[in-house]
């Protein structure tokens, strides 16, 4: 088994440790635009051997592509295309994006689309870059399979297995309720995270006095602000209506919290903590 990778970065990179580790893949290869990511991924060993994308798509049984969702659209359609036209009916293509429902509408009528599974692994840190690449990622996390009834059952059983090799549980849905329930889990966590870094850097402009008097709470709260802004920005462009829709809903609550506090409302506020407290029972 050959794995190839498009991306080297925390997804990618994390993806090509442990399938080789694991005994997933004999062979991972590499694709990497950024010259410094690809040298680094090459010198620290993330992949076999760093190819380019032609060669890449050719020698590999499954190839992954780990890049922000505006190139990932059209890269996977030029993957379908290559396979077509190279007659590789066993070949495998998956993305690893964070929205779906753009992608499910480029690929659908593809001739080809049986040998595409969409997949969302639903792991990540804040960071980016080959050098983010760290094994054990993907343990015990969820992977979404956005419609897999449109992947060949044999494509699909692959990559199924693949995702079990790196220790994931896998939940299936269509494209577009994928994208509406990540906006409330993921996108919105980053936008609040970015705006509340901003808020604090435009009110504190002694960053001294953020380094001295930031604790574990507001550290944890603006970790995702530190998210590289090349995979933010179509994710967010993409999934727009689905994440206006939760900012709406995130803007009304801060106004209910506003509110409580100017009129030094006790009770209003305790049972707005109250009501924020059941997300204890979701989330342990």
């Amino acid at each position: 088994m050959t794995v190839g990778i498009i991306g080297l970065g925390l997804i990618g990179g994390s993806m090509a440790i442990d399938l080789k580790r694991r005994g997933f893949a004999d062979r991972i290869i590499g694709v990497e635009s950024n010259s410094i990511n690809a040298s680094a991924a090459g010198k620290i060993g993330l992949v076999d051997e760093v190819v380019s994308y032609e060669t890449c798509v050719e020698e590999a049984d499954i190839v992954v592509v780990a890049v922000p969702v505006g190139a990932a659209v059209k890269m996977v359609s030029d993957i379908l295309d290559r396979f077509q036209t190279a007659g590789a009916k066993e070949k495998i293509v998956i993305d690893t994006c964070s929205t779906k429902e753009q992608i499910a509408l480029a690929t659908h009528y593809h001739p080809c689309r049986g040998q595409f599974v969409s997949t969302h692994p639903m792991a990540g840190t804040e960071y980016s870059g080959p050098w983010a690449a760290m094994p054990n990622l993907f343990d015990g996390r969820a992977c979404i399979f956005a419609n897999p009834e449109e992947s060949s059952p044999k494509a699909l059983k692959t990559i199924e297995e693949m995702y079990d090799v790196l220790n994931m549980r896998p939940i299936y849905m269509n494209a577009s309720s994928h994208d509406l329930h990540t906006a409330y889990v993921s996108h919105i966590s980053h936008v609040t995270s970015f705006a509340l870094a901003l808020t604090v850097l435009d009110k504190e402009k002694d960053e001294k006095h953020i380094f001295d008097l930031a604790s574990g709470g507001f550290s944890s709260t603006v970790r995702l602000a530190k998210s590289n802004a090349d995979m933010w920005v179509p994710i967010l462009t993409q999934n727009r209506d689905n994440v206006l829709q939760v900012i709406d809903t995130y803007l009304e609550k801060m106004t209910q919290f506003r509110n409580a506090i100017a009129d030094f409302d006790e009770e209003g506020i305790r049972s707005l903590i109250e009501d924020a407290n059941r997300i204890k029972k979701i989330i342990r």
